[in-house]
């Protein structure tokens, strides 16, 4: 019971705390997934987003799960992960040794449990008792990795991206490879102003970028308000979104909400897009394939 209070007395004073860093760019299988060995598109691209929420599955608060809880909860993620053969798997609340979740690598994890050979974690909130941030799985190297914390956004938690540049066979052109720059984000849930200056921040970015670019990630935001962020950030990077007035697709409690996508320059189209079923956090996870327009 001492345990339990201490728990909670450090997840509550750090409330305020902020994320130590801020630098831009430099640097049993899942029912809902078909292998896609039954419907090839070769030269295609498979994607997963999710939100795995510390570790704690659909439990009220990660504070109160031992170690074993954790451990457990990840490795059905990693099964649902392998079902779904994603080549990259962009992850957001992703824990690194944490005291509030088994005071492990989530993410390394992850990676091992799955078979990623290559995993990347940016830290964007840190404390004496979590540090966590977004984080990417790659079936293949990184040519080149940056992170990016969000500027501070007191009373909530920091929020940041991590992008990955992979080399993308192009199957129109054999022997070249297109660099493609995916990246995991996740926006404040809180306020439409703060998530109107994060994604501002991506905007310059991709600009500077010149490189056809997946964004995969929690966007804490639907395609109707009038505080649609997803729309905003579609319109002015010049993304494609799929069925964005789509009601089948949501991904957060239950299926209630969409607040998790994948945007896409304009030179890629979207092959397969799918909301998976299996319940390994309070979100959903969002599958993609995804193809070079005109090469099939």
């Amino acid at each position: 019971m001492q345990n339990a209070l201490i728990r909670i007395i450090f997840v509550l004073l750090p409330i305020v705390c902020q994320a130590a860093s801020s630098s831009m760019p430099s640097e049993k299988p899942a029912s809902g997934v078909e292998n896609s060995m039954d419907r090839p598109h070769q030269g295609s691209l498979k994607v997963l987003s999710l939100n795995v929420a510390h570790g704690r599955k659909d439990a009220l608060n990660q504070v109160f799960l031992k170690k074993a809880d954790f451990e457990n909860n990840l490795a059905v993620i990693a099964e649902m992960l392998v079902a779904s053969d994603a080549d990259i798997v962009a992850l957001q609340e992703a824990d690194g040794p944490s005291y509030w979740s088994g005071e492990f690598d989530h993410v390394a994890a992850l990676a091992e449990d799955a078979n990623y050979s290559w995993f990347e974690r940016a830290s964007h909130a840190q404390s004496l008792v979590f540090d966590y941030g977004t984080a990417l799985l790659s079936r293949q190297p990184f040519e080149e990795v940056l992170n990016h914390t969000f500027e501070p956004s007191p009373p909530t938690m920091s929020k940041g991206l991590i992008l990955g540049q992979i080399r993308w066979q192009s199957v129109g052109n054999p022997g070249k490879a297109q660099l493609v720059d995916v990246i995991s984000v996740h926006l404040d849930f809180s306020r439409k102003k703060v998530r109107q200056q994060q994604i501002s921040e991506i905007v310059q970015a991709l600009k500077e970028r010149h490189h056809p670019a997946i964004i995969l990630g929690d966007f804490n935001s639907d395609w109707f308000s009038e505080a649609s962020i997803v729309k905003e950030l579609a319109e002015k990077a010049s993304l494609q979104v799929y069925r964005p007035e789509a009601t089948d697709l949501g991904t957060y409690k239950d299926g209630g909400k969409r607040l998790d996508w994948i945007l896409i320059s304009e030179e890629l189209e979207f092959l397969d897009y799918r909301v998976l079923p299996d319940v390994v956090s309070d979100h959903r996870a969002v599958f993609a394939e995804i193809g070079f327009r005109n090469e099939k």
